[in-house]
């Protein structure tokens, strides 16, 4: 419940995320925070999302035109775990030899690093399972807030255990579909893949916005009952001729089953909306597209469980982008 002295119109007085006064007690919604970047085999910065994101939060207008007043619901961020900090300082420092040869490739010291980056990888999602897991005993709505789109995993491997056929809409310029990229089992670009393997609970992922893949990923895409594509050049090519976005996002949720965890790399958006994010690629969604294709999952009737919002960059825009699109 909303404190009566709370003025949602007036300038934000509490910390908290979107300046909310909620507790994690009071809260409906309860976002994790995940600064972990230990694979970014790029640009770093995405640890620092979840921090971005609240900075630029209380800057959000509570109102929303289209959805009212969804902070009535309660909305608590969770402080970043001190556990997760220090593993993602030390794997990322592991990590960073491995990256700059393009793997291990054979040498004794880059594999003893490698085989330690993957066991703190794994402690991590498995802490991430356990806090998401005692969340939903208590029928919160779950959000993870990354770092690097590797850390929902244990997430949707905890909802996925509660919802069988559980069914996953991945926004993304990117597959993820790679497997142990540059040796890295639970690296960033491997999440959909370790989903897809890992997790046979889930029912299907349909990915959207995909503009930025390796064969092996395509293949694994079309050979897969479990995992529908729609291809961001698709998408542009049939909105050049004429259709919808509206039609196309609509395709693409009917492909999903009732049950939906929502997966968003902010990199889905036109990278002018994120230029600080670890892999940016030319393309779409613009902000609006995004919005809409939300709204249209919503309206189709089917149950959200749970999301995540990952890859943001430090960058005061990137923090300003993030912020709307997650409220």
């Amino acid at each position: 419940m909303t404190p009566l002295h709370f003025d949602p119109s007036g300038p934000a007085t509490s910390d908290g995320i979107f300046g909310l006064p909620h507790s994690e007690q009071e809260a409906r919604v309860v976002l994790l925070p995940v600064p972990w970047e230990a694979t970014t085999s790029y640009r770093r910065g995405t640890a620092k999302g979840p921090k971005t994101i609240l900075e630029a939060s209380r800057q959000v207008d509570l109102y929303d035109h289209e959805t009212g007043r969804p902070y009535e619901a309660g909305i608590y961020l969770l402080p970043e775990d001190p556990d997760i900090v220090a593993w993602n300082r030390e794997a990322s420092e592991l990590a960073l030899p491995i990256i700059e040869h393009g793997g291990a490739n054979g040498d004794a010291d880059l594999l003893a690093k490698l085989s330690w980056v993957n066991q703190i990888s794994a402690r991590t999602d498995e802490r991430i399972y356990e806090r998401c897991k005692g969340l939903l005993d208590q029928d919160k709505l779950v959000g993870v807030i990354g770092g690097d789109h590797s850390t929902p995993f244990g997430l949707i491997r905890a909802l996925a255990e509660r919802h069988q056929g559980l069914g996953i809409l991945h926004i993304d310029a990117h597959a993820d579909l790679r497997e142990a990229y540059e040796g890295f089992d639970r690296s960033h670009a491997s999440i959909m893949h370790n989903v897809h393997e890992a997790i046979p609970e889930i029912g299907k992922i349909v990915q959207f916005g995909i503009r930025d893949l390796c064969e092996a990923e395509a293949v694994m895409s079309r050979q897969s009952p479990r995992i529908e594509t729609f291809y961001d050049a698709d998408t542009a090519r049939r909105k050049l001729e004429g259709e919808l976005f509206a039609d196309l996002a609509a395709e693409a949720i009917a492909a999903l089953p009732s049950t939906v965890y929502v997966s968003f790399d902010i990199d889905g958006l036109d990278p002018t909306l994120c230029p600080t994010t670890g892999t940016p690629v030319p393309g779409v969604l613009s902000f609006h597209e995004a919005c809409a294709l939300l709204r249209l999952l919503a309206k189709s009737g089917r149950t959200i469980v749970g999301f995540d919002l990952n890859e943001v960059g430090p960058g005061e825009w990137d923090g300003i982008v993030g912020a709307r699109m997650l409220y």
